[in-house]
């Protein structure tokens, strides 16, 4: 089995990593354009993970504006198998109240404006998203949680919407209707795209304020958000430490992301030009050889 290595994604208020070692910024060219930003690779525990601020150091992409295919690719550049990935959320449960964090299984994606396959051109992919994330790592953050006595919950549906803009009253009740959990603004179509690079991924939702359903909430205030972000960073940013060491130690041999391509290309071969399978080769390069 390819040797593992750990990449973070790293949402609202999780810009830098603190306590790590030899780390370096290091820009990547992607087909697909820029990243967010460079890559931070660092060490912890002996171990070397790479760290992209999904939103840039000091908050400058939009959630519409992020480039989540250069950011998959450049990961995968790096040789990342597997990724946390740690987003701030709004609560759309009473029981999920500010400073939890949610383990997501699921998603429902209401974003638009957003490419969301690495298969646009020329060679057409169906990957399966039934089930999005990695159930060895989704075991290994609880268990760092755990650890760590954070509050959370192991399983949670995230209602991924386009933003930038939060949610009206009405959308906020009928995503409740749904089931939905929490709600956010960019974990779609990044765990798409991972699933696409056959990338394991597991989404950590760090719940900093109730959606405005909630009858003393229902205006979401950015300096309340704000100050429930700097704790949950810290708290984060100490799970992410206790992955790191552990993450090894789960199963990933019926992960949903392994060689998920093989049975999703359907373009026939002879139709694949060299120009789209260069383009593709850090993305899909073990199926096109």
């Amino acid at each position: 089995m390819k040797k593992r290595k750990l990449g973070i994604i790293g949402g609202s208020g999780l810009y830098k990593m603190e306590g790590f070692e030899k780390f370096k910024w290091k820009k990547i060219v992607t087909p697909w354009g820029t990243p967010s930003d460079q890559i931070l690779i660092a060490k912890f525990d002996k171990e070397e993970i790479c760290f992209i601020p999904r939103h840039s150091r000091g908050h400058k992409i939009n959630p519409s504006n992020i480039n989540f295919r250069a950011n998959i690719d450049a990961m995968k550049q790096m040789g990342v198998t597997d990724i946390v990935s740690v987003s701030a959320v709004g609560s759309l449960k009473e029981k999920l109240e500010p400073g939890k964090f949610v383990i997501v299984d699921q998603f429902i994606d209401r974003t638009f404006s957003r490419v969301k396959t690495f298969f646009d051109e020329e060679i057409v992919a169906h990957v399966s998203m039934a089930k999005p994330t990695s159930p060895g790592l989704s075991s290994c953050c609880e268990a760092a949680l755990k650890h760590l006595a954070i509050p959370h919950q192991l399983g949670g549906t995230y209602l991924v919407m386009e933003g930038p803009q939060f949610s009206t009253l009405s959308e906020s009740n009928l995503y409740r209707s749904w089931g939905a959990d929490v709600i956010g603004m960019t974990n779609m179509p990044e765990a798409k795209l991972a699933r696409e690079a056959e990338i394991r991924y597991c989404a950590v939702a760090m719940v900093t304020d109730f959606d405005c359903w909630h009858p003393d909430h229902d205006e979401v205030d950015v300096s309340l958000v704000i100050k429930t972000l700097q704790k949950n960073s810290f708290n984060a940013q100490e799970m992410i430490k206790r992955v790191i060491k552990t993450f090894k130690n789960y199963s990933i041999d019926k992960d949903p992301a392994n060689n998920c391509l093989d049975v999703a290309i359907i373009t026939d071969p002879k139709f694949r030009t060299k120009k789209t399978i260069k383009k593709l080769k850090n993305i899909a390069g073990r199926v096109f050889k």
